[in-house]
């Protein structure tokens, strides 16, 4: 028995009921490719001034955290928003986080994809005023992914709407970037409820004239572009814009409130899934994707219905944060020691939130050791003076 805070800002009683899943290979293969994005799990005793500084990595934590995905037949987006990039994650740490991934991915026996995100990050803003600024490092970024080996994601750049870049500026920039890489690439556009600084990406506010645009580009060389992930968290926008895409160029859902019916489909055209979530739930994702190539929806949705209250929280408004509810569950579950993030991340949720998404996991039975996991919960209550009876 726990006593948990409430949003009145009262406690209350919360005995776990649900059955754990055990996380566990694909027994067939996947019709949706899928994607986890993964979290970097810091190294408190050798963390210093983290405001500051370059964040301190626990290596092997960080690495076995994504064998285990792999283990459950999920691939790897890597060194992305949810790695706190711009957010207490910089381009030198996430480049040596993309080149131990690798290394790691290319012995593990599931044989995962790993794609990483490409981006402008080790440029100060004011170094990125001009196209050919910003095509360069965007190169840079990506020669050494493709170095390393792994697939690109072209992740939207701060960079464009600081100089309030037009469409001329993004087909520039993209075209070279797209025709140039090694091997088709993963467009990325994540909406301002993510990171406010890129409201008005693609050029335009306007999300239906932004949606034309990306379209057309896409089209001039589809064979070039794997897929685009599309983070608006806008179910009605996602259907629309997939029905439009070329052939065999994948729509990767990036909705953490609506990809259950997304990833689903309508019987004509569905979603695959690049995910911050799906590294949270991971058991219910690679088993409920199981059920669909099964042709079991009944599966399907009895696993993952009762993870989206669970995403929609950690989700939530600031959505910026929903790291915290990604590391949090991390450590619940036993893949690391402690709750510290890169630049004390872990600090921008509150106690009721962390108490929500306790009990919501705890409900889709993905709390994997609940002793384990309700001692560590008393750990962090009683550091924000919640006491237990």
């Amino acid at each position: 028995m726990l006593t948990l805070p409430t949003a009145d800002a009262r406690v209350a009683p919360y005995r776990l009921t649900g059955t754990p899943l055990t996380p566990r290979a694909p027994r067939t293969a996947l019709t949706r490719t899928a994607f986890a994005a993964a979290h970097v799990v810091s190294d408190p005793l050798r963390e210093r001034n983290p405001w500051d500084t370059r964040p301190a990595v626990d290596w092997d934590a960080t690495l076995n955290f994504r064998s285990q995905l792999w283990d459950q037949g999920l691939h790897l987006a890597e060194a992305m928003d949810t790695a706190q990039r711009g957010m207490g994650v910089d381009w030198p740490t996430a480049l040596e986080l993309i080149q131990r991934t690798m290394r790691a991915a290319k012995v593990h026996p599931m044989h995962p994809r790993v794609a990483c995100g490409a981006g402008t990050d080790h440029k100060a803003p004011q170094d990125l005023t001009t196209p050919d600024a910003i095509l360069a490092a965007y190169m840079t970024q990506a020669e050494a992914i493709e170095a390393a080996g792994g697939q690109l994601i072209l992740m939207a750049s701060r960079a464009f709407t600081a100089i309030q870049a037009t469409e001329d500026t993004y087909h520039r920039v993209y075209r070279r970037l797209i025709d140039g890489a090694k091997d088709p690439v993963i467009l990325h556009w994540l909406g301002d409820m993510f990171d406010p600084a890129l409201a008005g990406y693609w050029g335009n506010a306007d999300v239906a004239k932004a949606s034309d645009f990306v379209l057309a580009l896409i089209a001039e060389n589809p064979a070039k572009v794997d897929g685009i992930k599309i983070s608006l968290l806008d179910q009605a926008h996602e259907e629309q814009f997939r029905a439009r895409l070329p052939k065999g160029v994948r729509f990767y859902t990036g909705d953490d409130f609506n990809y259950a019916l997304l990833i689903e489909g309508d019987g004509t055209h569905h979603s695959h899934a690049l995910l911050g979530i799906f590294a949270a739930i991971a058991p219910a994702a690679s088993q409920g994707l199981e059920a669909l190539a099964q042709g079991d929806s009944a599966t399907y949705h009895r696993l993952l219905a009762p993870t989206v209250p669970l995403s929609r929280e950690i989700f939530r408004a600031p959505t910026r944060f929903y790291k915290a509810g990604i590391a949090f569950l991390s450590w619940l579950n036993g893949y690391q020691t402690h709750f510290i993030m890169p630049a004390g991340f872990q600090s921008s949720r509150d106690i009721t939130h962390y108490g929500n998404v306790f009990r919501l996991a705890d409900q889709a039975g993905l709390l994997a050791h609940p002793d384990l996991a309700q001692v560590r919960m008393k750990t962090l209550l009683a550091l924000h003076g919640v006491e237990q009876t």
